[in-house]
This record gives structure tokens, C-alpha cells and sequence, in this order.
């Protein structure tokens, strides 16, 4: 069993996201926390590129932890600070997911938890 993409042609409009995912019964699944580009080591890269890179990276480990794949990720919600890193958080999210399209939304402008974070990812994933 795999989930199911559901596109009706709205996100073929906007970027590279599927407009609706659906989850087979019975699959396991797995709710990220908002997840920032944190080293961890606790330094924090100062550009949109660094801390896309890292908050992507932990999401995969989270992804592989739970013995899953870019692939079972159904749905992502991405928070910037600022919307003109978008250009270059989407080089970075493209390179993650390659071909995968889990249903998204992308948000611009909220207050983060500490005024350094660029972004954070919350993402959904799950698996048969």
C-alpha cells in the first residue's frame, strides 16, 4: 500500500506540491516538531542556504530514524522569516525532495521561537 496523490490542478500552478495526499489504513505515522537550521551544537548558520540545509538534514534523519523516506512525507508546512529567501529556501527543499510532491504550505513572515531563526519545517509523514 502507498499513499495516493490526489492533484486537481491548483498546485501544478503554484511550485512542486501535490494538492492532496492520501493515507492508506493502517499506516504508521510520524509528526515532526517545528524544526529549525540548528547544528547541533547549538551554532546556527547566519544565511537562508545554512539553516535550510540543516532543518532538511533533520528532517531526513527523523524520516530514517522512524524507517522512512523523503517519499512517505504527506504533508510539509514550511515558516520563513522573511519572503525573500524564498528563492533560495526552494533550491534547498528541491534538492531534499527530488521527485517526492507531498502536500505543502508555505508561510512567510511569522515570529519564530528565537528572533536568529530563518525557518523552521514542520512536516508529516507516513507509511504502510
Amino acid at each position: 500500500m502507498h499513499n495516493v496523490v490526489h492533484n486537481v490542478g491548483v498546485a501544478a500552478q503554484i511550485g512542486s506540491y501535490s494538492d492532496a495526499i492520501e493515507v492508506p489504513p493502517g499506516a504508521r505515522w510520524l509528526f515532526t516538531s517545528g524544526t529549525p537550521g540548528l547544528a547541533l551544537d547549538g551554532s546556527l548558520p547566519a544565511d537562508i542556504t545554512g539553516q535550510a540545509e540543516l532543518a532538511w538534514g533533520h528532517i531526513v534523519n527523523m524520516l530514517e530514524s522512524a524507517g522512512m523516506m523523503v517519499d512517505d512525507l504527506v504533508k510539509v508546512t514550511h515558516y520563513l522569516l522573511h519572503e525573500r529567501d524564498i528563492p533560495d529556501y526552494v533550491k534547498v527543499r528541491s534538492r531534499f525532495l527530488g521527485d517526492a510532491r507531498p502536500a505543502s504550505m508555505l508561510l512567510t513572515g511569522a515570529g519564530l521561537v528565537r528572533g536568529e531563526f530563518l525557518l523552521e519545517i514542520e512536516a508529516v509523514a507516513a507509511k504502510a
